[in-house]
């Protein structure tokens, strides 16, 4: 489970569920288990200090690599 953090700010914004070893390129809305401070726009999802920190995609958010940051493990299956 990781937790997404704003890399400007460095608020909680949720907590992901990351399958696989790779990076965090997009972020399935199915997966998101729980937001913090994330704001989710029409457009996407931004942090209330008001860097966009992924744009959706429809089943999935298309995330801004240099705008968040994230700690935990990911379930590599």
């Amino acid at each position: 489970m990781l937790t997404i953090k704003c890399s400007g700010c460095k608020k909680k914004l949720f907590k992901y569920r990351k399958v696989g070893s790779g990076e965090v390129l997009r972020c399935h809305k199915s997966r998101i288990t729980r937001f913090y401070d994330g704001l989710e726009q029409k457009g996407g999802l931004a942090c209330p200090c008001g860097q966009v920190v992924g744009i959706d995609q429809g089943r999935f958010y298309k995330m801004n690599s240099s705008a968040f940051t994230y700690t935990g493990t990911k379930d590599n299956k």
